[in-house]
């Protein structure tokens, strides 16, 4: 090899060794360094992937939550309701067991539970985001009037109680479209917790993004938006937010598995979903009446949503310290 020949080579290599990275794959590359992050990925993407895949993963399991084979199989309930196999049943047939009185499946009726309460807690989530975005920039950006308007109804939100609200609240907003007399359509309740949750949800985030913009509409980029005659929208879309990335892409992560805790209260509690459709706060709430008798039924979806919550909650964590090191501990 001539000499001109290496000099193009080294020449040839060496951007590539200096090249700049952008802001996100910085962050990816901090992220792919923190182990705990990277394993709590792991574990969520299962969860939703398991959750998504639970009707493909019941038929190929050959059965559902919905059938009391309890009742319709001899001798796999006692006289007195429970299981007559150990722990709960468990055995080669019911991986996870059956529940109490009724011996329905609990494998499949926690990967539906899952599947369902995931799919609410992220549609909550989303529309929460959204909202919160975009009340938040339009007060943060517009201010005046606006500002002071929505500044006011953020406090209002904030100062309810919205745990013991949505518990009081939740049954008042059912009423005004079915009787106490009729059964509520599983549609219903889910549109009202997912209205309840996200009305009462978005103020935090709101909030969070007004003294965001606040700071960066004095910054010297948007002032020289403004000289060159670019529209509001303009600014919001071009400047504002690729700048507010950061903390709404940290509020999501750590929102969804609040909203799922929330959702899976409110079914506990009785003003969610209930029995019989899968949920993962009804399932807790119903095995809860036999934890003293049968401890595995109660034990499988307490520890699937410790297991999520955890896994989320540690993701979260992770993804704020790798876009923003400077809040890293």
């Amino acid at each position: 090899m001539t000499d001109e020949s290496v000099e193009k080579s080294t020449t040839s290599d060496a951007p590539k060794a200096n090249e700049s990275r952008s802001p996100g794959q910085l962050a990816w590359r901090r992220f792919k360094r923190d182990r705990t992050g990277v394993i709590s990925a792991y574990v969520v993407i299962f969860f939703f992937v398991v959750a998504l895949c639970a009707p493909l993963i019941a038929k190929l399991y050959g059965k559902d939550p919905y059938t009391t084979y309890g009742i319709n199989t001899p001798g796999l309930l006692g006289d007195n309701g429970f299981p007559v196999g150990p722990n709960g049943g468990i055995s080669g047939e019911f991986w996870f067991g059956i529940d109490p009185q009724l011996g329905r499946d609990v494998f499949t009726f926690l990967l539906y539970a899952m599947r369902n309460s995931l799919l609410i807690a992220t549609g909550i989530t989303a529309l929460v985001v959204i909202i919160g975005v975009v009340i938040g920039v339009t007060a943060g950006y517009v201010g005046g009037k606006t500002d002071w308007l929505l500044g006011r109804a953020i406090d209002i939100l904030l100062a309810f109680p919205s745990q013991l609200f949505f518990v009081a609240f939740t049954p008042v907003v059912l009423a005004l479209f079915v009787s106490p007399e009729e059964n509520t359509p599983v549609w219903l309740t889910v549109s009202c917790m997912i209205g309840l949750l996200t009305a009462f949800g978005w103020a935090s985030i709101a909030r969070l993004l007004r003294g965001q913009v606040l700071a960066l509409r004095e910054r010297e980029f948007v002032e020289a938006a403004k000289v060159t005659g670019a529209s509001p929208a303009r600014i919001i879309f071009k400047e504002l937010l690729p700048n507010l990335w950061t903390p709404i892409l940290i509020q999501a992560t750590l929102n969804l598995p609040l909203m799922v805790t929330t959702e899976a209260g409110l079914a506990y509690l009785g003003v969610g979903l209930q029995d019989p459709t899968p949920d993962w706060g009804a399932m807790i709430g119903y095995a809860a009446k036999f934890y003293q008798d049968d401890i595995t039924f109660l034990l499988f979806p307490g520890l699937a949503m410790v297991i999520f919550v955890l896994a989320f909650n540690l993701l979260g964590d992770s993804v704020r310290d790798a876009l923003d090191p400077k809040t890293k501990r």
